[in-house]
């Protein structure tokens, strides 16, 4: 639990860590999640254009979206509530906008739980529909931490943060510092997109964001592409 200060003990801080990473071998960092057709689409030619698009995104998509789920996915694995979660999965899985978003959540959540089995022994137990939205499956394993909701949110936005600036790196293209004052500036940010989120009842939760999908849907068949479509 966490000490008399409220920070998590320092094993549980480094497993939260290890959880959002980029390194995590679930293909996260083959997604740009739109980045790459917005290069070619929407003149994301710059540092300041990249960093304007991923600020909106996490404030008007994941916030609403994927981070709500987080937030309430957590407190349902703690509380075992399988009807709550199914229905949380299957909201993911309904609003994806492209089959680009849908292939992502699957792909990402499956590959999380085959990570989590090396792990949990009982994981398999807890994961016999398919398929798993990466959200869901995120949201189990910080369940398993002692960190709060809140903690665990803001991991799940740092590892989102830190695959689409990788992205926006690659592919816009721009260097390394460029990179890290675009991490930093979505850092700043995300503290106040997580407590959003977790204000977001069922009949708040939205993911409405239909230029996003549009060019997701256009990444399906851009020429040519690095990332995964």
């Amino acid at each position: 639990m966490p000490d008399a200060a409220g920070a998590l003990p320092a094993a549980s801080l480094l497993q939260l860590i290890w959880l959002a990473s980029p390194a995590l071998p679930i293909g996260g960092f083959s997604y740009s999640e739109g980045i790459e057709a917005g290069v070619e689409w929407a003149g994301l030619a710059t540092e300041t254009a990249a960093s304007d698009w991923l600020v909106d995104q996490l404030h008007l998509s994941l916030a609403r979206g994927d981070l709500a789920v987080v937030a309430q996915a957590i407190g349902a694995w703690r509380a075992r509530d399988t009807v709550r979660l199914k229905a949380l999965n299957d909201w993911v899985l309904q609003t994806r906008e492209s089959a680009e978003f849908r292939q992502q959540t699957e792909q990402m959540g499956r590959s999380f739980v085959e990570w989590l089995k090396l792990h949990h022994d009982d994981v398999a137990a807890w994961f016999d529909r398919s398929p798993i939205t990466y959200p869901v499956a995120f949201a189990f394993a910080a369940s398993r931490t002692d960190a709060s909701v809140r903690d665990g949110c803001l991991a799940f936005a740092f590892g989102w943060a830190e695959n689409m600036t990788g992205a926006a790196v690659k592919c816009v293209p721009l260097g390394q510092s460029a990179g890290q004052r675009m991490l930093g500036r979505l850092a700043r940010d995300i503290p106040e997109a997580v407590d959003h989120a977790m204000t977001l009842g069922d009949d708040d939760r939205q993911a409405f964001s239909p230029m996003l999908a549009i060019y997701s849907a256009r990444h399906e068949t851009q020429y040519s592409r690095l990332f995964r479509s």
